[in-house]
């Protein structure tokens, strides 16, 4: 089976988790921008509670054209305050420094299109976890996909219900102060818990 999904912002640790349950994705470059998702949006847990971290867009969040028609605003520098927001989170985590070059490497790209910025934060991701997933990408829209594809687009989102899944529960860094905070952001799993976050991915049951 495949599993078709849409790109996200980095991505939720449920995203991730499915992601680990398949030998095979093919990544949704063919959809529409839908607004309340979080394909410019990741949220972590600081030191006060949850942070909303966006990707600001060009012509706003109203926008109806394809995700990959989609720009970045560069009006504001949101790379600086993405980049002050993660080292004031993560700091203190344990695998931070191991992977914070090559994160803000990325974003000092300034990608043209927001899918092209999400596309290599993805799959980047993959990478430093050692996915070993066949990733393929689609060359038009399937509304309703075949039998043999198991459709997996906006599904996992932060702070929803679990489908059935078990939260994957690790140390994070502000956890004595706002409690275990589930379904953040995966780079919070990977700065905390660098190469063993694998492990976790790969244990728990999945709805698939």
């Amino acid at each position: 089976m495949k599993l078709l999904v849409d790109y996200q912002y980095i991505g939720t640790v449920n995203y991730y988790k499915m992601l680990f349950n398949f030998a095979y994705i093919e990544f949704e470059e063919y959809d529409y921008y839908q607004k309340g998702k979080i394909r410019n949006r990741m949220i972590i847990p600081g030191a006060n509670g949850l942070i909303s971290l966006s990707v600001p867009l060009e012509n706003g969040r109203n926008q109806k054209c394809l995700f990959k028609e989609v720009n970045i605003a560069y009006k504001d520098n949101w790379v600086v305050q993405h980049t002050r927001a993660l080292d004031a989170c993560y700091m203190r985590a344990p695998f931070y420094e191991f992977y914070r070059d090559e994160l803000l490497a990325i974003y000092q790209k300034k990608h043209l299109r927001l899918m092209e910025l999400n596309k290599e934060l993805v799959l980047w991701v993959l990478k430093k976890l050692k996915c070993k997933t066949v990733v393929t990408f689609n060359q038009s829209y399937q509304t309703a996909p075949d039998n043999t594809i198991i459709d997996g687009r906006n599904l996992y989102l932060p702070n929803q219900k679990n489908h059935g899944l078990e939260w994957l529960k690790y140390d994070q860094v502000f956890e004595d102060r706002i409690g275990f905070q589930p379904n953040m952001c995966m780079i919070d799993l990977l700065f905390c818990m660098g190469p063993s976050a694998v492990g976790l991915l790969k244990d728990n049951e999945s709805r698939f």
